[in-house]
């Protein structure tokens, strides 16, 4: 999967990564106010066909488990309640 650039992302991190760290790709995201980040990200065709076959998504994070959410429907992440 890669992070892909959307209409309501109003910041990026990593945007000007030094040349020598090339695995820290620039992440377009969305921020609100109550600190939410939102982040998309495009599949490829292998990886689509492996999500409809297996039905699994992974995700590792880096900091101490918190609230997380994944979701296949934008309407979900900007037709809420605001936190």
């Amino acid at each position: 999967m890669k992070p892909v650039k959307f209409k309501e992302a109003n910041m990026t991190y990593a945007e000007n990564q030094p040349e020598n760290q090339p695995e820290y790709l620039p992440l377009p995201v969305h921020k609100t106010k109550g600190g939410e980040v939102i982040s998309c990200w495009k599949l490829s065709l292998m990886e689509r066909l492996r999500v409809l076959f297996a039905g699994n998504v992974w995700l590792s994070s880096l900091k101490p488990l918190q609230p997380q959410f994944i979701t296949v429907k934008k309407s979900d992440m900007f037709d809420k309640e605001p936190v």
